[in-house]
């Protein structure tokens, strides 16, 4: 129960600290919400997640044999491990340029689930972050079997679920319910979780090579 709880919340916090980053999902998400309101969110978060579950399922058949090998799995651990760090420290560094005040592309506000679908596709940083983290997380849930997949993807598609529901529903009711420095102090703590993760993952995968 403890393993498959650490792994749920462990997720969400990872799966937060990316969604929390400026980017393309994001930016669609305050267009879409400004002119459909809150339901918006909910539908880029289904187009988002439909191409992140077929991603998911696509590495856990293809490659799920081959990560239970000490050396495949020590592989996959040490680079997540590098691009979490990697992403921490860039998170702590650009501190004081991060803001919510994103400028909105006209040609973004049409269909909101494709939207969720086509930005996130056409991000190359979605693509490594699952081919990196997402993957040393499937190795690291899949010794809990089903249910421990089960509660990575469902931690995972939460933390997406939480921030852009709460943008979509500040963008609708027209607060600012949160401000720059706020978002700073999350991005701020999200950097610092993430390196310590990494430094993590890191540690299991030399503990499998070596």
């Amino acid at each position: 129960m403890w393993p498959l709880l650490g792994i749920c919340v462990s997720s969400f916090l990872v799966g937060l600290s990316g969604a929390l980053m400026p980017g393309p999902v994001l930016t669609v998400t305050i267009a879409e919400a400004t002119r459909r309101g809150f339901w918006a969110g909910p539908l880029i978060v289904l187009g988002h997640g439909i191409i992140e579950f077929s991603l998911f399922i696509a590495l856990v058949l293809g490659l799920g044999g081959l990560l239970k090998h000490n050396l495949v799995f020590g592989s996959v651990g040490i680079g997540g491990a590098l691009v979490l760090i990697w992403m921490g420290v860039g998170m702590v560094r650009g501190l004081k340029e991060a803001t919510l005040k994103l400028e909105l592309r006209q040609g973004e506000r049409s269909r909101p689930v494709l939207a969720g679908l086509l930005t996130s596709v056409s991000n190359p940083y979605f693509i490594i972050w699952w081919a990196t983290i997402g993957l040393s997380y499937i190795a690291l849930s899949q010794r809990q079997g089903i249910l421990g997949l089960g509660s990575f993807y469902t931690g995972h598609i939460m933390a997406d679920c939480v921030w852009y529901f709460s943008v979509a529903a500040a963008i609708t009711v027209g607060k600012k319910i949160m401000d720059d420095r706020t978002y700073r102090w999350l991005i701020g703590l999200c950097g610092i979780f993430l390196i310590a993760l990494g430094l993590y993952f890191g540690s299991t995968g030399l503990k499998a090579l070596f």
